[in-house]
């Protein structure tokens, strides 16, 4: 058994696992998982750079984690922080990346957008059955898209995501919300998104697998408030499964609510209140790019993936040493 320690940094919030993994059967023990909205991607579509802000919020969550990881007694070797699409688009990452080996003692890897697909892919993959499956990850500054079985055979990411589509056609220039949204600003929305959707399909066959499953937070907080749960259930929502009935129906009804409205949806984080609405654009385009009549909502995604390859390479620095005694 590996105790791990992994940490997942996207355009939209920061997230934490302390897990216990056994290789030998293939299963992963959560000890502690949590997530903080820090809006990192806050400006960056429009900036380039990562807002002092947005910085500081993001720190104050490593400190966070910082202390879990040291109450669970994590070997400094098995801590893996992984940043993603907001940290990869800003000029002035660097900062980003003395703050959280300062706090954390670790190097903050920028992965880019493939490796970011096969980490989502074990993630959400590793404990279904065999099929093809094609794994879509919505997150704040950019998409991913991977189709395989056992391991990814294609994959694209691309730079359509709940945050940068709202900061982009949603608010005006002083950064307030329109809410609900103008007609032409989802239309503007739509036509980047199928924009994005004829990139991703130059590389990855959307229509080919048999299985379509959904990660992150605008795909789970929909699966939420599809089953109307009373608050938000991790357990009730991993493996359900997400019609496009209900998506087309959450999306409508998303497109002329309020912010109090979306407030008041049981399952709904006060972080995505103002995101989810161009969360589920995305998702409807997707479903029916694809043409799936559902997808299976998995709570396990890139950090589950994540903790994994911290193992992997665990046993990879062994096989090494053996081999070169």
């Amino acid at each position: 058994m590996t105790r791990v320690a992994a940490v997942d940094c996207g355009t939209n919030s920061i997230r934490l696992l302390i897990a216990d993994v056994d290789p030998a059967t293939g299963s992963l023990t959560d000890l502690d998982r949590r997530m903080e909205i820090v809006r990192l991607g806050q400006g960056v579509d429009r900036t380039g750079r990562l807002a002092p802000e947005a910085l500081e919020r993001t720190f104050a969550a490593c400190r966070q984690y910082a202390g879990a990881i040291a109450a669970h007694e994590v070997p400094a070797g098995n801590i893996r922080f992984v940043a993603t699409s907001a940290s990869r688009d800003a000029s002035n990452r660097e900062d980003f990346v003395h703050g959280v080996r300062d706090i954390l003692g670790v190097e903050p890897e920028v992965i880019t957008g493939a490796e970011e697909a096969r980490l989502s892919f074990t993630g959400a993959t590793r404990e279904l059955g065999e099929d093809t499956y094609l794994v879509v990850d919505i997150g704040g500054g950019s998409t991913e898209f991977v189709l395989g079985t056992t391991s990814p055979r294609a994959s694209r990411s691309v730079d359509i995501g709940c945050v940068r589509m709202t900061e982009r056609h949603l608010t005006t220039d002083d950064g307030t919300l329109l809410d609900p949204p103008p007609a032409d600003r989802v239309a503007a929305i739509e036509k980047d998104i199928e924009a994005a959707l004829d990139e991703a399909e130059s590389e990855v066959p959307l229509t080919a697998a048999s299985t379509l499953v959904g990660l992150a937070g605008t795909v789970t907080t929909l699966a939420g408030t599809a089953l109307d749960l009373p608050a938000y259930d991790s357990s009730a929502i991993h493996h359900s499964t997400l019609t496009r009935s209900e998506v087309d129906t959450l999306t409508t009804r998303l497109l002329t609510s309020t912010h109090a409205t979306r407030a008041a949806i049981p399952v709904m984080h006060p972080g995505r209140v103002d995101v989810i609405t161009s969360g589920a654009l995305i998702l409807r385009a997707i479903m029916r790019r694809v043409g799936a009549e559902q997808l299976v909502v998995s709570e396990h995604d890139i950090l589950d993936g994540i903790a994994w390859s911290v193992v992997a390479a665990g046993v990879s620095r062994s096989e090494r040493s053996r081999t070169s005694r």
